[in-house]
């Protein structure tokens, strides 16, 4: 056995990296990274936009349903019908209006509404970014 630890390995050359490989790698997790955040970007948009459709609706037909019950219809066919007594009494029938609207149904349809049209704005404003994931999601899936 050698004394001499140090001439052992003197005659194996170090291997060396490629050239650009920690760039290649730097680049590879980025895009990983950019995928991440592009798919939780897009499950985020798919559960604002399908929670915004399903309420849209029920909050549509509750608003109808109070307006129905409320009796803005019989205030309005009299203001529209004899319009001078309207003219006259105007500030009683406009208090009489704003007492009976339903403030609560008309937020819930507002908001259901207003968060179905700002995802599928975001969605189409951020289209290529959401469709090239799910197209470079597909490829990997038939690959493999």
């Amino acid at each position: 056995m050698r004394k001499n630890h140090k001439n052992l390995f003197i005659h194996l050359k170090s291997v060396e990296p490629p050239l650009g490989l920690f760039d290649k790698i730097i680049l590879a997790v980025k895009k990983e990274q950019g995928l991440r955040q592009t798919k939780n970007l897009a499950f985020t948009f798919l559960f604002f936009l399908v929670v915004s459709l399903i309420t849209t609706p029920f909050s549509w037909a509750m608003l109808v349903s109070q307006i129905e019950s409320s009796g803005i219809y019989y205030l309005l066919s009299v203001a529209v019908s004899d319009f001078g007594v309207f003219l006259v009494f105007w500030q009683d029938f406009s208090l009489a209006i704003l007492e009976s609207l339903p403030i609560a149904s008309i937020i819930a349809f507002a908001v259901s509404f207003g968060i179905s049209l700002f995802t599928l704005r975001l969605f189409l404003h951020r289209k290529r970014i959401l469709l090239g994931y799910l197209a470079h999601s597909f490829t990997l899936k038939n690959n493999y």
